[in-house]
């Protein structure tokens, strides 16, 4: 069972059907800032984040803050990081600018954007209740 949400907008692209339908996906993006910068700095480039995910029709779902981890190894000459893992509702392509962002960040050291599988997505309740299950066939 594939649980999709759909969305209409005016001057949406065709949906994979050929209708007018946007196809949201869940994700999860982690991202590993310098432990060295400030709080404001970090929530600074985590506001940015979710604003440019909600400017392109998306939603962030979550924020969590793990806070500083030591690296099991040494990245650009540092031994710590502060983790955040942001889960997205949004279409893949309005993840291009985010990886973007974050990739010419100077504060980011790594990050990772995966696609959650429907069920892991649908069991966290990202979808709320607008999910609906797609027919097989």
């Amino acid at each position: 069972m594939t649980l999709l949400r759909t969305v209409r907008g005016p001057g949406s692209p065709p949906g994979p059907q050929g209708g007018d339908a946007l196809l949201m996906r869940a994700y999860e993006l982690m991202i590993i800032l310098d432990a060295e910068l400030e709080e404001s700095v970090i929530q600074g480039v985590i506001n940015r984040t979710s604003e440019m995910v909600s400017a392109s029709g998306g939603n962030v779902a979550t924020t969590d803050k793990w806070g500083r981890r030591r690296f099991a190894y040494e990245i650009d000459h540092k031994t710590e990081g502060f983790y955040v893992v942001l889960e997205i509702v949004t279409e893949a392509q309005n993840l291009d600018d985010v990886d973007r962002f974050l990739r010419l960040a100077d504060e980011t050291v790594r990050h990772k954007i995966i696609r959650l599988p429907d069920k892991e997505a649908a069991r966290r309740g990202l979808f709320g209740e607008e999910a609906a299950p797609a027919s097989a066939g």
